[in-house]
């Protein structure tokens, strides 16, 4: 039997949104160190990556139970809450790691008229999405719900 090269000490937590942090120590005084250097900026990039998910800037409201927990491990939190819910999306909605992807129907292409989401990067971003275009042939064509028609 191979023995576990993990940690034998490890604590996942999942915010509101669905994200999963884990922390593991060796001894529970390790724990008690590697919570209060890491709550502050954990909590920070977590923040961080559920706001650009939800592509929005809005703030994250106190949630006193985080507060509660920082206390307990001498930490002071810099962002302490996820639990609002992330905004309601629309029928058809897709995400991309630049936030939620827009839905656009063209009038005229190339190839005649035109289904797709589109990547909110600007143009010319060169970490920007590749469109997913909707084709004629395909069920949601018909029940695609457009943010943007183009002429």
């Amino acid at each position: 039997m191979m023995a576990s090269t993990e940690a034998p000490i490890s604590i996942t937590v999942k915010t509101a949104a669905g994200s999963l942090v884990t922390v593991r120590a060796e001894s529970a005084d390790e724990l008690d160190q590697v919570i209060a250097l890491s709550l502050a900026s954990v909590s920070s990039a977590v923040a961080e990556l559920e706001t650009a998910v939800r592509g929005g800037n809005a703030a994250v409201p106190p949630n006193p139970a985080v507060a509660a927990i920082a206390t307990a491990f001498n930490a002071v939190p810099i962002v302490d809450s996820f639990d609002t819910p992330a905004p309601s999306m629309g029928a058809g909605s897709r995400n991309c790691p630049h936030g939620t992807m827009t839905r656009i129907h063209g009038l005229t292409g190339k190839f005649g008229p035109y289904k797709g989401y589109f990547c909110p990067a600007k143009q010319g971003d060169p970490s920007k999405c590749t469109t997913q275009y909707i084709k004629q042939n395909q069920a949601e064509w018909n029940s695609f719900q457009a943010d943007q028609t183009k002429a």
